[in-house]
């Protein structure tokens, strides 16, 4: 365990604790309780408030992908991924194939996608052995993968790195995605949680969500009944670069309350500091007590040997407007870089 006066970290061979005077949060390292990236669920604790997280974790990463379809070839992927045909088990429509119902409520049926390089690191990660930083002002996280297998003609060897610093003194923590290639692709992306699903029912643990991006310069305010009923992502509350006009701002956010009294607590959110490296975001309703939060980034042409990364802030806040105070502030980033001198965001 490494204290301070205003911190601490505390790691076992499970997860790294981090508690700072305003924030707790766990990064698991193996056998996490729901997802191996990110921030594990249920962790992330605003000390100001007493509120938590409600979804499965938060900045939660899944495979390297690109624009396309794995028709000839998806199985073979799947079922590497340990996602056999028991996965596709909503049965809402008995007019519609069980794994069509399940990819288009997941995923759309508008922008046919298909994966890179695997696994899905969410859930098929092994251990892994992040590196911590214990600075005087900041702690810094940072944890590598290799993707282990690739799509037909593809090669495997892509690193993830994903980089969570946090600062003394904030609620929020500043976090980085990295990928350096090995593949040619003319539109790669990563696909994540940002900041992370919700779970619900009826709108008992959140009142609203707020996307910066929609329904011009103010966004939009979506009250917890839009989602009571499941819809597929390209249904509404959706945003692709190649249909909308790039952002000022790219925020994501939901507003708590206590299950129990309906009070109302702060807002969760997920600042992405440069918009145009968004790709396509989506927020809806899966079948169950899900909201999804998908934001895929990059979405350009890649060579062997690129890389492309986003940085994001994510954490509570009290106000819409503190969110944009806070974006304003950290605006134009893509990377995030530590060493024990000091952290730094970087252009």
């Amino acid at each position: 365990m490494q204290n301070t006066a205003w911190a601490s970290v505390e790691e076992n061979d499970l997860t790294i604790k981090i508690e700072t005077e305003k924030l707790e949060a766990i990064i698991p390292k193996k056998s996490p309780k729901h997802w191996m990236t990110g921030i594990e669920k249920g962790s992330f604790l605003d000390k100001a408030t007493g509120f938590r997280e409600i979804g499965d974790g938060l900045m939660v990463i899944d495979w390297l992908m690109e624009a396309g379809s794995d028709e000839d070839y998806g199985d073979q992927v799947i079922a590497l991924d340990g996602d056999g045909v028991g996965r596709y088990s909503w049965h809402e429509n008995e007019n519609e194939p069980d794994r069509q119902y399940y990819t288009r409520m997941s995923h759309g049926s508008s922008h046919r996608k298909r994966m890179v390089e695997g696994p899905q690191l969410c859930h098929r990660m092994k251990p892994v052995q992040p590196e911590v930083i214990h600075g005087t002002d900041f702690i810094a996280v940072t944890t590598t993968y290799q993707y282990e297998y690739a799509a037909p003609g593809r090669k495997t060897g892509s690193r993830w790195t994903q980089r969570i610093v946090f600062p003394r003194g904030e609620r929020f923590f500043v976090l980085m995605d990295r990928i350096d290639s090995v593949n040619d692709s003319p539109e790669m992306f990563l696909r994540s949680d940002m900041p992370g699903c919700i779970r619900h029912e009826k709108g008992d643990a959140f009142s609203e969500i707020y996307l910066s991006y929609l329904s011009g310069p103010e966004g939009v305010r979506i009250p917890s009944s839009e989602f009571f009923t499941p819809f597929p992502p390209d249904l509404k509350f959706g945003y692709r670069r190649d249909l909308n006009r790039t952002p000022t701002h790219f925020i994501r956010a939901y507003h708590l309350r206590d299950k129990q009294t309906g009070e109302e607590g702060p807002w969760l959110a997920g600042l992405t500091l440069e918009p145009s490296v968004v790709y396509e975001a989506w927020c809806s309703q899966r079948p169950g007590d899900i909201i999804v939060m998908i934001e895929e980034i990059h979405g350009k042409p890649v060579q062997a040997g690129d890389s492309f990364s986003a940085a994001h802030i994510v954490g509570y806040f009290d106000a819409i407007e503190e969110m944009h105070e806070i974006y304003d502030q950290y605006k134009g980033h893509t990377a995030l870089t530590a060493d024990a001198s000091g952290w730094q965001l970087v252009r």
